[in-house]
């Protein structure tokens, strides 16, 4: 409905907007940067942000850009497992056949591991989303597996993507060894004010609407209310542009604003 009052051809805040409708925000240029090297340098890489930030998104992004002859990635996001249903997970990544028994599968992951970098030229990344569930058995075990011709090699990059308090659990002595394997660590910051006003009136203006269908009181409203985190930023804007089409407001202004962040309320 408010697709067509407003003159849009998509939903502009539609987390399914492909690759490369990619706001550039300093988050996202600094994460794919930092991906990049390492893709080449392999090793452990730490990506932290709050939930909504775009970490997730920015990893697809880094997937599309990747060479399949050259990288492969892997994604897991349910991280609650055993000991044993990450193996098993890391095996399926792998193509190989799963048994009862850790041992086996740790000398095929790594065997397949090395065949894959020595044999095929090809590099396995390994991304590990919602990594602060990571139970302590399993981050020794990643450990563990990185381990390889007496720990001179690293056959694989590891992407651990979690909220900011993986780096706490990671800053234990007992994860000490694994600490120092990371070779790379970003925390996202969340959209500056001027980062915010761009973002929403690029995403109007890539649905072909005008950017004066929006205050620019209004678009402060939603920088002060969503403090830089895009999901919610999404989530409002989708609401207020419902609402406008419910109201016929041709502009949108802060009391569309105020309404759309008070239908997101669960109180």
């Amino acid at each position: 409905m408010f697709k067509s009052f407003y003159g849009m051809t998509l939903n502009p805040f539609d987390k399914s907007l492909p690759e490369n409708h990619a706001f550039q925000s300093k988050d996202h240029e600094q994460m794919l940067s930092r991906l990049n090297y390492l893709k080449s340098s392999r090793g452990i890489g730490l990506f932290t942000a709050l939930p909504g930030m775009g970490k997730t998104f920015a990893l697809r992004c880094f997937a599309q850009s990747l060479n399949p002859n050259l990288y492969q990635l892997s994604y897991i996001c349910l991280s609650t497992v055993s000991v044993t249903e990450f193996y098993h997970q890391f095996c399926h990544e792998l193509g190989l056949d799963h048994g009862p028994k850790k041992a086996v599968m740790f000398r095929n992951i790594q065997e397949r591991l090395l065949y894959l970098l020595k044999e095929k030229r090809k590099t396995f990344l390994l991304a590990i989303d919602e990594s602060q569930y990571l139970n302590l058995h399993v981050l020794r075990d990643i450990k563990m597996l990185m381990n390889t011709h007496f720990d001179s090699l690293d056959c694989f990059s590891l992407i651990l993507i979690g909220q900011p308090y993986l780096s706490s659990i990671l800053e234990k002595p007992v994860h000490e060894a694994l600490k120092q394997r990371i070779v790379i660590h970003y925390n996202y910051e969340g959209l500056s004010l001027d980062e915010t006003k761009h973002y929403i009136y690029s995403r109007i203006e890539l649905a072909g609407a005008a950017r004066s269908i929006l205050e620019e009181a209004a678009v402060h409203a939603v920088a002060n209310f969503c403090q830089g985190t895009p999901r919610i930023i999404n989530s409002i804007m989708t609401n207020a542009l419902i609402l406008g089409a419910q109201l016929k407001k041709n502009t949108i202004d802060t009391e569309v604003i105020l309404s759309a962040c008070n239908s997101l309320s669960l109180s």
